[in-house]
C-alpha cells in the first residue's frame, strides 16, 4: 500500500516549497492559512455527511466557521490547550488585523483570529491529527443539528 501524504507536504514538493519555521510566520498570516483550513475540514465533514444542494451545505457550514461559533469553541477548549497552542492562540487573538468581521464585536473577532491561527500553525507544522481534533471538539461543542442526524 502506498503511504500517505499530507496536503501540506504534497503542495511543499510541488511546488518545491522550503521548509519553513511556522513560528516565523506573523500570527495573521498563521489566521491566513487557518482560516481555510478550519473552513476546508469543516466543508469536509459537511459534504460527507450530507449530499444536499450547495446552500444547504453553505448553511451548515457557516454554523460553525463563523467568528461566534469559533469564539465560542476557544472559551470552551483553551483549559485543554498545550502551552504552546495557548501562546500560538494568543499571539493570534493579541495580532491587530487590518479589518473586522461584519456584526461582529472586536473581542470576538480577535478570540476567532486566534483560533485561526492556531489550526494555522498546526497545519504548518504538520500535525494535521491534533489540528483535526480540536476542529472536532469545538463541532461537538456547537451541538450542530446536522451532526445529530448521522
Amino acid at each position: 500500500m502506498a503511504q500517505s501524504i499530507s496536503i501540506f507536504d504534497n503542495i511543499k514538493d510541488q511546488f518545491a516549497l522550503k521548509d519553513k519555521d511556522p513560528n516565523q510566520y506573523s500570527p495573521l498570516s498563521l489566521a491566513f492559512i487557518g482560516d481555510s483550513v478550519f473552513d476546508l475540514v469543516v466543508k469536509t465533514v459537511v459534504v460527507e455527511l450530507a449530499n444536499c444542494p450547495a446552500r444547504i451545505l453553505h448553511k451548515k457550514t457557516t454554523e460553525v466557521v463563523k467568528a461566534e461559533s469559533q469564539a465560542k469553541i476557544v472559551d470552551e477548549i483553551y483549559s485543554s490547550l498545550s502551552e504552546e497552542e495557548q501562546n500560538i492562540y494568543r499571539r493570534g487573538r493579541n495580532a491587530k488585523p487590518y479589518t473586522k468581521a461584519k456584526n461582529v464585536n472586536f473581542a470576538t473577532y480577535c478570540k476567532a483570529t486566534g483560533l485561526e491561527a492556531l489550526i494555522g500553525y498546526l497545519y504548518l507544522k504538520g500535525r494535521t491529527e491534533r489540528l483535526v481534533s480540536i476542529v472536532k471538539e469545538g463541532i461537538v461543542l456547537l451541538d450542530c443539528e446536522w451532526m445529530k442526524k448521522t
